[in-house]
């Protein structure tokens, strides 16, 4: 049910000091129902047909916004758009430079690699906003068994 998680972060939107309007519900909503990280313009489609009134712009506004409040958060998967996703979604997205399958890994999978990172450098890793490239199992075993790269 999306009812409850979207009053939870409706009540995050009030509780730093944004107004809570129905277009900043309908975009919430979309973003729980859709589920996977989507692009804006996707996003937008989806709530323009269950709400027609709420425009493209006004979507890209509310992202923004979001963002900002750390609702919401984006990942670049190389080229083309960002994907958005609820901020409470911490998987990391590995993604295949040869055929473009986008894999969700959890955050945890990565955590002894940030610690040693900031241990031995004093460098604070950040996965969360870039995706990490490199080649899926089936492109990697096309690849070994002399498939053109």
């Amino acid at each position: 049910m999306v009812e409850q998680p979207v009053e939870r972060l409706l009540a995050a939107l009030r509780a730093g000091g944004a107004r809570v309007t129905s277009a900043r519900r309908a975009i919430l909503e979309s973003l729980l129902t859709l589920g996977a990280p989507v692009t804006a313009e996707r996003l937008a489609a989806h709530v323009h047909r269950r709400r027609p009134d709420v425009h493209q712009a006004t979507v890209y506004r509310t992202l923004e916004r979001l963002s900002n409040m750390g609702l919401v958060a984006h990942v670049h998967l190389g080229h083309g758009p960002a994907l958005y996703h609820l901020a409470a979604d911490r998987s990391r997205r590995l993604v295949c430079e040869r055929c473009g399958e986008v894999i969700d890994a959890p955050e945890s999978l990565f955590s002894e690699a940030v610690h040693r990172v900031d241990e031995r450098f004093g460098f604070e890793l950040r996965l969360d906003h870039f995706a990490l490239l490199g080649r899926c199992r089936r492109c990697r075993i096309g690849t070994e068994a002399g498939a053109p790269s």
